[in-house]
């Protein structure tokens, strides 16, 4: 039998504790991970293979694009995250057991609760719940999505047991509705299980004009009838836009089914939704039923402490080594490790995004290097929407960070596209620019004869010549001669001269080795920092050092 796409055929397992035996649910489950490989799992899925340092920026662009999804380093925060699901996803299966007769019960108590529009009914004698809730909260950015996402694709979403003749949904994941309403959840409840199993559950029941109660209890049945193991509810900070008890009626229908359905629940959100939680006693414990995590931005490490051992120290030294730049540094300077953290507050999300547009615009403007320069010329050109965010952060003032906990970098792939449009012609304009050692005239007349279909490797050579030979002509005068000498040369390559030293204008200085005293005045704001730049290469001789050594 050739299982549907995303469906596994259930494999059953020893777990190892004694709660679990005997659970077909729980057996079938993928075996419970040890942190090294819980590491693995969920590490990202780029490659960096040094050969494709060289290739050419537009295909370089597209690889360093790949960064924005791809990358993911896991860090603690994240095997707490998967401990607590690990946890709450077989423990609420503990009551529902498919070879004890245990889900049928829920799932005739569930049928009563149709028959009768009543969440409280149940035929057969109540079982207790094993179910917890938990309460995620972290600002857009943090995370919280992609990380939930990528330890929920450790588990086969479906999982068939044919001795049972039944299909185990193992967990779903829908988004609270804009408006905030329990029948538009409802219905992206249905809408979800039938993009999974192909079910019409939304013609069924959504297209009804069935009232509120009777579709979460349908809702609820449906949660048993396919053995959900675990719901989670993203964006929930919308419910705090509705309408006067609008939200806790909301967090009614979430105790309910935590309580009575015995479905284990994440709610996820920004700090918007933290004042949910705390609408009363019941839904605030209710929503820390298995506690709360909260995600803050990832700390800059203290004066004097080793930044190698820090949460940010093994984030950004991760994100470093993916660099497709010629020139670039094998590891972070402290003095750039710390300007990314004061741009990016710490956020992961603007911390992989700075960096992938500042490695976009070090390979088109020639510089194929990471510096603060370029770091601070993204940050003020790319990232302005989240200028306001960053301030606050830096203020420390919660009540200006709360105006801002939905952080959005908006199209940042559309940032990206126009980043390497918009810099492609200085991108050319560079490299002819170090070509004729920045003269306009001829920068001009090749511009010209590309215009004029007559753009060949043979060119540049011709234009150099020309110049060389007849300084004192003008571009007019010069564009014959320049011809003449194309037609000839398609068939007689003219002898090449020995090359003159190319001088590199100072508006070119940025393109060359780190090294360079040139390179480091392009990057030094002042005569201080030029110093102080030379000093720590090591090139200029510390006379004071030495004095003061008494040698």
């Amino acid at each position: 039998m050739t299982l549907p796409s995303g469906m596994v055929s259930a494999v059953y397992r020893e777990t190892g504790v004694p709660s679990y035996e005997g659970n077909p649910f729980i057996e079938a489950l993928p075996p419970i991970l040890e942190r090294k490989q819980l590491r693995d799992g969920l590490g990202g899925t780029i490659k960096l293979r040094p050969a494709d340092i060289y290739l050419d920026d537009e295909t370089r662009i597209h690889i360093i694009s790949h960064l924005l999804d791809g990358f993911f380093q896991p860090l603690a925060r994240h095997v707490e995250l998967e401990s607590k699901i690990s946890i709450m996803l077989r423990q609420g299966y503990v009551g529902r057991n498919l070879a004890t007769g245990d889900l049928s019960t829920h799932i005739q108590n569930g049928y009563e609760r149709i028959m009768q529009g009543n969440l409280s009914a149940f035929r057969f004698d109540h079982v207790e719940s094993t179910a917890k809730s938990l309460a995620f909260i972290g600002c857009s950015g943090s995370g919280k999505t992609s990380s939930l996402n990528r330890i929920l694709a450790t588990y086969p979403q479906l999982i068939h047991h044919p001795e049972h003749n039944f299909t185990q949904i193992v967990f779903l994941k829908i988004d609270c509705p804009h408006d905030g309403s329990l029948k538009s959840l409802c219905h992206n409840f249905f809408r979800e299980i039938d993009s999974v199993l192909a079910t019409n559950y939304v013609k069924r029941y959504a297209e009804k004009r069935h009232g509120v109660e009777t579709l979460i209890a349908v809702m609820s049945h449906l949660a048993n009838t396919h053995a959900i193991g675990l719901l989670v509810i993203d964006e929930i900070q919308h419910l705090s836009i509705r309408a006067s008890g609008g939200a806790e009626k909301m967090l009614n229908f979430f105790v309910t089914l935590v309580n009575e359905i015995s479905i284990p629940v994440v709610m996820v959100g920004t700090p918007k939704a933290r004042p949910i939680f705390e609408m009363d006693l019941r839904s605030a414990r209710r929503g820390a039923g298995f506690g709360s995590i909260l995600w803050e931005p990832m700390e800059k490490p203290a004066l004097g402490e080793n930044v190698l051992r820090t949460e940010w120290g093994a984030f950004t030294n991760k994100l470093w080594k993916y660099q497709w730049l010629t020139k670039a540094s094998e590891e972070v300077a402290d003095e750039l490790r710390d300007l990314w953290f004061d741009l990016s507050q710490g956020i992961m999300d603007v911390v992989i995004k700075l960096f992938v547009l500042s490695q976009i615009r070090a390979v088109v403007t020639g510089t194929e290097r990471i510096t603060a320069n370029i770091l601070k010329a993204v940050y003020q050109d790319e990232l302005k929407p989240i200028h306001p965010m960053m301030e606050a952060l830096r203020s420390g003032d919660s009540s200006k960070i709360a105006r801002y906990s939905d952080l959005t970098i908006p199209d940042i792939d559309k940032k990206i596209l126009e980043l390497s449009n918009l810099l492609e012609s200085s991108k050319d304009q560079i490299r002819k620019s170090v070509r004729y050692g920045g003269n306009d005239q001829a920068i001009r007349l090749h511009n010209m004869l590309v215009d004029m279909g007559y753009e060949s490797d043979l060119l540049a050579p011709l234009i150099e010549r020309a110049f060389e030979q007849h300084p004192e002509l003008q571009i007019k005068d010069l564009m014959p001669i320049i011809l003449s000498w194309y037609q000839s040369s398609e068939q007689s390559p003219p002898a090449k001269k020995q090359q003159k030293p190319k001088s590199i204008k100072v508006k070119d200085w940025h393109t060359l080795d780190s090294d360079d005293f040139r390179f480091m005045h392009s990057q030094a704001a002042n005569e201080e920092q030029m110093l102080e730049a030379v000093q720590q290469s090591g090139l200029v001789f510390n006379t004071d050092r030495w004095l003061a050594s008494g040698e």
